[in-house]
């Protein structure tokens, strides 16, 4: 047991949105990946752009939207699992 302040690693935002913080370990291929994407929405946006806010990004153009947020009467569009990961970088040792 530490003294350390504990963090919380998930807290609500007022925008109803939610951030989670965690610890990746990743390969230096796939941090240049995220730094060469971070560039792309650096220059969309006309200002620099963190490597956590790349991966945000990243992550909220390739998945689908969650389920449970469908309005009440909406199905979901079937998705298979390759489909929704095959555009995510490949992290090496893993599966």
């Amino acid at each position: 047991m530490t003294n350390a302040p504990q963090v919380s690693a998930m807290h609500a935002l007022p925008d109803g949105e939610a951030e989670v913080s965690l610890v990746l370990r990743l390969p230096w291929e796939d941090v240049a990946r995220l730094g060469q994407e971070a560039g792309r929405l650096a220059a969309q946006t006309g200002r620099p752009v963190t490597l956590d806010e790349a991966v945000s990004h990243r992550l909220r153009s390739t998945r689908p939207s969650a389920t449970h947020a469908r309005p009440a009467g909406e199905q979901p569009t079937a998705v298979s699992s390759s489909a929704s990961v095959a555009s995510l970088p490949r992290i090496s040792g893993t599966a």
